[in-house]
């Protein structure tokens, strides 16, 4: 099935969820006020509210995106659009009750019925979302896909990653790459839907690319630096020669200022909102082992420059080797740190260091110091991370995991300061309470062996 057919039907399912959302909100809050379900201003105003913040979060969270993400995925995401639309539709119709209904009086119209409408959206977008990647999956078959990878790539676990999308993406050939078998491969290309290519030196990736561009191939690389560099950049002429401009990032005086601001208005926010969160896990870490509530270790931030990180403690004060990275199943971790770690809980204290302005509520992962060493031997340009100041979240934290290799890490953090800018810290602050709610994979450690 054509392509652009596909794109249709996932368009007017997506179309036919919101409205069935919206429905179920209108219907249920109209039991208070009618106005909501009427040919009225209200009713208006309340609809293009919910439409404007759901079309924002959509593209924030993802919303109905069946075909290409995880039913469990889908549901998170759109439990997320929908508790802020519902939220910022109900506050502008009790705004718009103020003088229609209540004669100048704000009234909080009818919260058990908000509640009851959005338990039944999310019932609702369950059943749509699963329902949705069947009939997506039963119409589309996955793209059959070939690998092209270097001799000294770890293919396996690269393909082991692909794996897990199997609905749409079917791995049929995987070849390492061999300039004297160009024909080989080339002939590959032309029997397959799509064409990843996987630690390809710059010269071989770029031949492949052409290869498959002109086969008219759907096309997947991993990052390398040249492709961050280029993120930045733009498209200019010198008189008829296109040429890329990529200039040294700076960031602009206004958007240190939001930025500055941000981190301490939001950080002090933070602090005094979860002091009943902080008293708890602090008792529970005491009970538990009588040790020392918090846990502070030397990070690497902007230039270079050492500060001490705060954390809740999250493993046994007797071990010797607390400043090596947690693996899988780690017998340090306490009971009451398996859980904080589990929700990040544990990091919540890293809002002093970004009250005290240590570090940014956004940014580059801060590294152990004995990470940093080690990855720079292997990865030189892992220093580039220091550009900018080490945030409590950032792309790597959400979009990454606790055990995703440093390279991988190292791609997340230059994307960020090549493209950092208020729109992008604002959705990466808005998505870092999705990855609180789904912390099976995002927490998980590393391998032993590695």
């Amino acid at each position: 099935m054509p392509v652009k057919i596909k794109s249709l039907l996932v368009s007017v399912y997506q179309l036919f969820v919101f409205v069935v959302c919206y429905g179920i909100f209108a219907v249920l809050m109209a039991f208070a006020v009618p106005f909501v379900v009427t040919r009225s201003r209200t009713a208006l105003i309340v609809a293009m509210s919910f439409a404007v913040s759901y079309g924002m979060l959509s593209r924030i969270y993802g919303a109905m995106d069946v075909g290409t993400r995880k039913s469990r995925s889908i549901v998170f995401s759109m439990m997320m659009i929908l508790l802020f639309s519902d939220l910022i539709a109900h506050l502008f119709l009790c705004i718009m009750d103020i003088t229609v209904v209540h004669g100048g009086r704000f009234v909080y119209e009818a919260p058990a019925l908000l509640l009851a409408g959005y338990a039944v959206q999310i019932v609702f977008v369950i059943c749509a979302s699963f329902i949705g990647n069947d009939i997506f999956f039963s119409l589309f078959k996955p793209q059959k896909c070939l690998v092209i990878h270097a001799p000294e790539a770890n293919v396996a676990e690269f393909l082991a990653k692909i794996a897990t999308r199997g609905k749409q993406y079917e791995v049929t050939s995987v070849i390492a790459f061999e300039r004297e078998d160009i024909k080989r491969t080339v002939g590959e290309i032309e029997k397959a839907d799509a064409v990843f290519l996987y630690g390809l030196p710059a010269a071989e990736r770029s031949d492949m690319i052409s290869w498959a561009y002109k086969a008219k191939k759907d096309i997947f690389y991993n990052l390398e630096m040249d492709d961050i560099v280029s993120t930045g950049g733009k498209m200019i002429s010198f008189e008829d020669t296109p040429v890329i401009f990529s200039p040294v990032k700076n960031n602009d005086l206004v958007y240190r200022f939001v930025k500055k601001i941000a981190d301490e208005v939001l950080s002090l926010i933070g602090v005094i909102l979860l002091i009943p969160l902080f008293l708890l896990v602090a008792a529970a870490i005491k009970i538990e082992d009588g040790g020392s509530v918090f846990y502070r270790q030397p990070r690497i931030t902007i230039g270079g420059k050492t500060f001490q990180l705060i954390k809740f403690r999250s493993m046994r004060e007797e071990v010797g080797d607390i400043h090596v990275s947690a693996t899988e199943n780690d017998d340090r971790i306490t009971r009451v740190g398996r859980f904080i770690r589990k929700f990040r809980i544990d990091e919540f204290p890293q809002l002093f260091n970004v009250l005290i302005g240590e570090m940014s509520l956004v940014g580059p992962r801060p590294e152990m110091v004995e990470n940093v060493k080690a990855y720079s031997r292997e990865l030189p340009e892992f220093t580039y991370r220091q550009r900018m100041k080490a945030g409590l979240t950032g792309l790597a934290q959400v979009y990454g995991r606790y055990n995703t290799s440093p390279k991988d890490k190292l791609m997340y953090d230059l994307m960020y300061i090549e493209q950092a800018n208020i729109w992008l810290d604002f959705k990466l602050l808005l998505r870092t309470v999705l990855v609180l709610f789904t912390p099976e994979e995002s927490t998980r450690g590393f391998q032993k062996n590695k």
